[in-house]
């Protein structure tokens, strides 16, 4: 059963969060982080990007970057701009993407859960980029940033969380770039926080959505200052990381899509046919869009081809209609590819997502690109920006061919996570994003 915990947690003041509060230290680069921060000297990108704090160019793995953001940590709170709570409570994390709101209950996770398998994964990690968190962690002795938890869904905490919506927030803010609201609550209430504890000790796993390489780095480092302490009690704060969990159900995943840089040798029609073998291949002239709405809201239709619609409307509204189908854009034209019966496997797990698919029949079997980590001909395309940004790139030359994937489900994913198995690499991109800074967890 999973266990949690309340926790102290470290946050800012109502008046400053705004200018505290960053995106995820893993979806921008340096300059991307030097630039949003600006002159602003509250920007936690300063503690989760310490690089900006040196010369431009300056490794992210410098040794005095790492330094630096310890350094910061403790200038933030010292200056007061981050401040730790007095009670142990737990924390409600609210975030509203295109209309739809999904509610998060911030906790301390137990570090064992992770080790054991109760907190279950669905990817794999690489050794330097845990080590990479696992120094950050360290050196700022915290839980900066949150992991992305998913639970099965439950009445009991739904209710709750719904009676805590209806209440004004501590915060509530529209986040620059993704233009999404955030809020945020505290549960200081006991029997609240006792209800919320008792309900996770009913649920056999934890999901990790996503953040699987701050998952690794946090529990490992509990785990390492637990066998440095010769008095450890497995009270201790570092038995806990910093993580929100949301309800399955209420999760968006967007597609992840690819991009090749050439066809293996092939000409397009070769390639074209080479497709024929395991798909049903489509030339697509025109579909039915949803173009606009009437003044009160009342979606109007009307049959355009994919490029007008692309460049009028932004075409995320454009995607591959359901599992085993798929779009490709060549040579300025789209196809649509639907998998062939005897192709995939409905009761595999992973046999029956159209990563895999894609991947064997297409990326391996005919492009030649064996390791999706590694190989430097594909690249990939996720969240928001649509078949547009997938366009876009093959049409300036950079890349030959795109696919766009319908989104692989929550339960999917669950499934996956409940029989051992990893999915294969960049399956899944979770919108919207956690926002940063808004809650920390330090291990002591």
């Amino acid at each position: 059963m999973a266990i949690i915990k309340p926790f102290k947690g470290i946050r800012p003041p109502k008046d400053l969060v705004e200018l505290v509060e960053s995106r995820p230290y893993d979806v921008l680069n340096s300059e991307e982080a030097r630039a949003e921060a600006g002159d602003n000297e509250k920007s936690l990108y300063h503690i989760i990007k310490p690089e900006i704090n040196f010369e431009p160019g300056t490794s992210e793995y410098d040794p005095r970057v790492y330094e630096s953001a310890a350094e910061n940590f403790r200038k933030f709170q010292e200056n007061g701009w981050l401040k730790q709570d007095d009670k142990e409570q737990y924390y409600i994390y609210a975030q509203t993407m295109n209309g739809k709101t999904q509610y998060g209950l911030v906790v301390g996770a137990y570090v064992n859960d992770y080790m054991t398998g109760v907190i279950k994964k669905h990817e794999l990690t690489r050794r330097d980029k845990e080590e990479d968190r696992m120094k950050h962690v360290r050196v700022c002795n915290a839980n900066i940033e949150p992991v992305f938890f998913a639970y099965p869904d439950n009445e009991v905490l739904n209710e709750l969380l719904m009676r805590y919506a209806a209440t004004s927030p501590e915060y509530d803010f529209i986040a620059p770039i993704d233009g999404f609201r955030h809020q945020f609550w505290v549960v200081s209430d006991d029997q609240d926080i006792a209800t919320i504890t008792a309900e996770f000790a009913k649920m056999p796993s934890l999901y990790i959505a996503d953040g699987h390489h701050r998952s690794a780095a946090a529990a490992l480092v509990g785990a390492e200052k637990a066998k440095q302490n010769p008095n450890h009690t497995g009270k201790e704060e570092y038995n806990y990381f910093m993580a929100v969990c949301f309800q399955a159900s209420q999760l968006t995943i967007l597609d992840y899509n690819r991009v090749v840089k050439d066809l293996n040798g092939l000409t397009s029609d070769q390639f074209l046919d080479a497709l024929t073998k395991n798909f049903e291949v489509i030339d697509i002239d025109a579909i039915n869009v949803n173009v606009s709405g009437d003044e009160e809201g009342i979606p109007c239709y009307e049959k355009m081809a994919i490029d007008d619609a692309i460049s009028q409307f932004g075409l995320d509204i454009l995607k591959p209609a359901a599992l085993h189908s798929f779009l490709l854009y060549l040579d300025g034209k789209w196809y649509g590819l639907f998998a062939k019966p005897g192709t995939y496997d409905d009761a595999d797990p992973i046999g029956v997502l159209d990563v895999d698919i894609s991947s064997r029949l297409i990326l391996d079997e005919i492009l030649g690109i064996k390791d999706l980590r590694s190989d430097k001909r594909i690249d990939f395309v996720g969240g928001l920006r649509g078949l547009g940004e997938l366009k876009r790139r093959v049409d300036s030359g950079e890349m030959k061919m795109a696919l766009a994937l319908h989104p692989v489900s929550m339960q999917q994913i669950m499934d996956i996570a409940d029989s051992g198995k990893i999915m294969p690499p960049k399956a899944t991109w979770f919108e919207p994003k956690l926002r940063s800074g808004l809650i920390i967890h330090k291990l002591d």
